[in-house]
């Protein structure tokens, strides 16, 4: 055995070897380099062979100072060994599983392979579970749903009235359970695109259903809708055509501002390359959440106010008083509608301060122009891009050297290097050819 300098590389040399009466026999000697810091010397009957890549394996230390009960127990296991040699399995499930029910029952398989047939000296670790992710997106997105919905109902109790706010909150699940019904139509996973798609249409499903209610509730309002409920032999009668006309009144408006947004959407989906099949569900998603929502608009909602104003006025006012909200409105108002020219000062003033903001935010970097959002993972990729006419073995020990200060930062719990060879890859690793 030979130590390797660091500009070493693998090499063929011939000895001549002298036998007997000064008999010349020459003989190949093939040098190949081993973990690349060992030379093995063998002769052609030996045919050592060369290396052509390196998967390397190292624990972290926060295995053994925040990690937990299996990752304290396998450091302690491999704590003596430091990087080792491994052997990586990466599995892909097939198009239209559930990604969390693969992950869960490829945990327990492995379980089952570490207890009765791996040797004691071989340690498995899972390094990446992208099923568990998929797990903690879904919880994440039922959250926000519930935070959507609790916040639209609280600024519509607070906006309008608590029958209001009741009918907004029974139109925002039923969109958003139609909308991920299109999702299954159009055979989209839940993935972290279609997530992003559905919170990206909760802030524009509700604007149809807003507009419907709160027209409802201005005619209910109106003194000779009053006085038509208040002497109709048929009171659900009346109600349902005061209703009616309500929705009616403002029906062309909202149809054709739902028509705008699918208009100014819906041809993100028709970009091509890479990207397009990529992005799609962000508009094809989009557009089927405003069709359900001015549908829910006009049929769900009028439904719902029909058994929520049942019982009786709809405000908590008395006849002819306005709340304090209303009449702040007509405080600004007033001036900007009346006077021209403080309207148009204002419009302009306000239009140059948005567009300061926005340039500003981007400009000093308070806001991050990238073309998706940081994704937060429990993992990073380093590339390693070397000089032209390195060797493998030159960049197998710079590697190293990473690895083992990769190995000193108390955040780190494990990491795998790949030398010669592409590591398994994602999203990033796709679209920049790293298997190539």
């Amino acid at each position: 055995m030979a130590k390797l300098s660091q500009n070493d590389r693998v090499y063929f040399c011939r000895y001549q070897l002298t036998e007997g009466k000064g008999k010349q026999v020459v003989t190949k000697l093939r040098a190949a380099v081993k973990n690349a810091s060992e030379v093995v010397l063998a002769t052609d009957g030996d045919r050592a062979e060369e290396a052509a890549s390196y998967v390397l394996f190292g624990y972290g230390d926060v295995a053994q100072e925040h990690g937990s009960k299996a990752a304290k127990k396998e450091e302690k296991l491999t704590k003596h060994t430091g990087e080792t040699e491994a052997v990586t399995i990466s599995i892909a499930k097939r198009g239209g599983a559930n990604a969390i029910q693969v992950s869960h029952r490829v945990l327990h398989k492995l379980e089952e392979i570490k207890h009765n047939y791996l040797p004691k000296n071989v340690n498995l670790t899972v390094t990446r579970d992208y099923g568990e992710t998929a797990a903690e997106r879904s919880n994440e997105l039922l959250f926000h749903m519930l935070i959507a919905v609790g916040s639209v109902t609280l600024l519509m109790w607070f906006a309008m009235g608590r029958k209001e706010a009741m009918v907004v909150a029974v139109s925002i699940p039923v969109t958003l359970a139609l909308t991920l019904a299109s999702f299954v139509f159009y055979g989209f996973s839940l993935n972290r695109v279609t997530f992003f798609a559905l919170i990206f249409s909760i802030g524009i499903l509700v604007d149809d259903a807003i507009v419907v209610v709160e027209n409802v509730g201005r005619h209910l309002e109106l003194p000779e809708n009053k006085t038509r409920l208040k002497y109709s032999p048929n009171r659900q009668r009346t109600l349902r055509q005061i209703v009616l006309e309500a929705v009616d009144e403002v029906g062309n408006p909202t149809i054709l501002a739902t028509i705008a947004v699918i208009a100014a959407i819906l041809p993100m989906a028709f970009v091509g390359g890479l990207m397009g099949p990529y992005m799609r569900p962000i508009p094809l998603g989009a557009s089927a959440a405003m069709i359900f929502s001015a549908l829910v608009a006009f049929i769900v909602v009028p439904w719902t106010t029909m058994q929520v104003f049942t019982g009786g006025s709809h405000g908590g006012h008395q006849e002819g008083e306005e709340d304090a909200l209303t009449k702040l409105y007509r405080r600004l108002m007033y001036p900007l509608i009346h006077y021209p020219k403080r309207g148009t000062t204002f419009l302009i003033a306000t239009s140059l301060a948005l567009v300061v903001i926005v340039v500003g935010l981007a400009g000093f970097k308070l806001v991050i122009l990238k073309m998706l959002p940081f994704d937060n993972k429990s993992e990073l990729q380093v590339v390693v891009n070397m000089p032209e006419g390195t060797t493998l073995e030159q960049t197998a020990k710079a590697t190293r050297e990473m690895g083992q200060y990769l190995a000193s930062v108390p955040e780190v719990l494990n990491y795998q290097s790949y030398v010669g060879t592409a590591s398994p890859y994602n999203f990033n690793g796709l679209v920049r050819h790293y298997f190539l």
